[in-house]
Parts: structure tokens; sequence; C-alpha cells
């Protein structure tokens, strides 16, 4: 137990730690239109955390105020600071090219994640690389925990926006346990954002910290919470208004939506597969075929149906092992298992309701048939063997 942060428990197995001066530490700045902010927090930066290897990374999506001019013109004095410039395509999107270029390109141990507005302290950010250092995966500047706050100026209506809709995005988005979800200001360990694959994250807006963090948090990193005084800007103008309020609760509901996707897919995939069956059963059966023969042709026609959905579309962003080769034959295995238990649940049901309508036992036999294929592709045959 961690006698500063109670109820919080260090791993045995903590991984090395970080260098208290910041070694192998990128800290990423995304920036649009922050003229008056990026060189003051630069020169705050770079006089904290003096350390050789630490990069200052500021992402800028081509501002018109000149802010990347700024940046150049500060890099030449300090080899260490760094310009990754792009189109602007939002805010989250600015983080993740800078988050894989600081991985990638400059190969960082951590990141930090910080404004340029100067709300989080530069100074706060040593105690966030001190809990990584204590075998954290992520460590966050909190509002919302012990010791932590919010800048007095900040209106009655801002402060129940803010509290709310951590509490919305905390339980919305699966990500219990975290008080302050929306905070832009993290210390994030190199593999974990690896595992969470950071790359693939397309949040645009504020939501970017909300999908971060379900993504980090569901990929088994260790998340514990540092208490910061958060501030209002001094200069400038801020970046959030109506519709980036209702973009972030829309989005917040897709996330949650979304991080069940395969499941959806698969559900979707059945029923296609349902209609198949029982669509072919019928034609057969008015083909004249027998019952007992028209069964398994209309069950193998869904079977293969839901193989070719399953293959291009449930499980394609999935990555397996072995050869496409083996996870056909385990396919068609399943397929096997399956085709049996469905018609064996037809034969069973029709021999004490040999009344009831035909169409109605093959739908009832497709419903084991149904849990025992999704389990047996999902975490079989489609296991995904990715990084958790």
């Amino acid at each position: 137990m961690d006698p500063a942060h109670p109820g919080e428990t260090l791993r045995e197995d903590a991984p090395p730690a970080l260098a208290a001066g910041g070694t192998g530490v990128c800290f990423v700045v995304p920036t649009y239109n922050e003229a008056p902010n990026v060189v003051p927090l630069l020169r705050r930066l770079t006089g904290l955390y003096a350390d050789p290897d630490a990069a200052f990374l500021v992402v800028d999506d081509e501002s018109p105020d000149g802010t990347g001019r700024l940046v150049r013109e500060f890099a030449a004095t300090d080899g260490r600071v760094r310009l990754l410039e792009g189109p602007r395509r939002g805010f989250g999107q600015a983080y993740v090219r800078g988050m894989t270029h600081a991985l990638e390109t400059l190969g960082a141990d951590a990141v930090v994640q910080i404004d340029a507005d100067f709300s989080h302290d530069p100074a706060d950010a040593r105690r966030l690389l001190d809990r990584l250092a204590d075998g954290a995966d992520v460590a966050i500047g909190s509002r919302y925990v012990a010791g932590g706050s919010l800048d007095p100026r900040w209106s009655a209506g801002r402060r129940l926006l803010s509290r709310w809709g951590n509490r919305f995005a905390r339980y919305i988005a699966d990500i219990r346990g975290v008080r302050d979800c929306t905070s832009g200001f993290k210390a994030i360990r190199a593999d974990a954002l690896g595992a969470a694959r950071v790359e693939d994250i397309r949040a645009r807006g504020h939501t970017f910290q909300i999908a971060l963090l379900h993504r980090l948090i569901h990929a088994g990193a260790r998340v514990v919470e540092e208490p910061i005084h958060f501030r209002e800007r001094e200069r400038g103008r801020t970046k959030l208004g109506a519709r980036s309020i209702l973009e972030f609760f829309l989005a917040v509901w897709w996330l949650r939506l979304t991080s069940h996707r395969v499941l959806l897919k698969y559900g979707l995939t059945g029923l296609v597969g349902v209609a198949v069956n029982l669509g072919s059963f019928q034609v057969l059966l008015g083909l004249g075929l027998h019952k007992f023969l028209a069964s398994p042709i209309a069950i193998e026609l869904s079977i293969v149906s839901n193989f070719l959905m399953h293959n291009y579309w449930t499980f394609a962003g999935r990555v397996m092992a072995g050869r496409k080769r083996v996870r056909g034959l385990k396919y068609n295995a399943v397929s096997l298992a399956t085709l049996a238990l469905s018609y064996a649940t037809f034969v069973g049901l029709s021999v004490p309701f040999p009344r009831a309508s035909p169409v109605l036992l093959q739908a009832c036999a497709i419903v084991p048939a149904v849990a025992l294929n999704y389990l047996a592709n999902a975490y079989w045959t489609f296991r995904d063997t990715a990084p958790k």
C-alpha cells in the first residue's frame, strides 16, 4: 500500500524506474494558435527538465498565428525541442500524431501529455513521472481526487458540466475507478501506449482523452491519479465550445457501443445467417425436399454465409496467429460441431412435437448452435493474439 495514496498498491513486478530528471521522456504539446503561450511554456519545460535525453515535441496544426515559426526559432536554441506540423484534424489527432512520433521516431520510454496554455503546471509533471517510477503505467494529473482543485474563476455551470461530464464518461465508457477521466495531463509508459494501439484512435476532439484512457485500461494498464491544481488560461482563447461539448457526449456513447464491436458484428452476422437458414429452408421445402434433408442443407448454407462475413468483416481487424489454412480447418471443425448440434436439436424437438411447424423447430435449433459457434470462433478460430 502506498501511504501517500491510500487504496493504491504498487505491483511487485513494477517495470524499471524512470530517472527523476526525465530520461527518455517526451513531452507532447498539441497547439493551435498558441503563439502567446508556446515560447514561455517551452522555456519553463526545458528549464525544469534539463536532462539531455528529454524531448519536447510540439504538434502544431498549421496555426495561422505563427506558433510553428516561434517553435522553430526556439528549437534553434535547444536541440531537444522538436516541431511536428500537419493539417488541422483536431486536438485528438494531433495527440495521435505526436505520441506515435514519440514512440516510433524518438524511441521515448514515456510520454507526458500537457496543454500549451499553462492550465497544467509544468512542475507537476515530475510528480507524475515519479508515479511511473513507482510502478504505475499511467499517472493522471487529477482535479477530482483529494488535494486536487479547480481555478476559482470557473463558473458554477462550468464546474457542474465538468464534474457530471466526468461521471457520465466514467460509467458510459466503462472506465470506472478513475475520478478525472477527461484530464489532459498524463504521464504514460511507452509500452502501455503500444499495447493500447494509440495510433488506431480516430477521435478528433477532446473525446480523445476518454478513448485513450478506455484503451489503456482495457489493455491492462495500471492507472493512478495524482492531485493537481487546474488553472484557467491567461492568454489566448479556449477551443472548447458548445459544439465540442455535444460531440463529447455523442462520442462517449459511440465509444461504449463500439467497445463491443465484435459482439455487435457477430450479432448482425448471425441475423443474416438466420435469414439465410430459414429462407433457404422454406425454399427447399417448397421444392419438395423432405424436412430432414432440407434442414442440414439450410444449415450448411447459413454456415457458409456466416464464414464469409466473419472472415472479411467481424474479425477482420484482429491479429491472428497461424495460417489462413489452419483457421479454415478450425472453422470447418466448428461448423461441423455446429451443424451436428443444430441438426440434433431439430430432430430432438421433432420427435416429441411432430405436429409443430418445421420452420419453428428449425428456428429453435439455431439457438444452441449460435452460442457454440460464437464461443468457439471468437476464442479459438479467430482468437486475437495482439498484446493486451
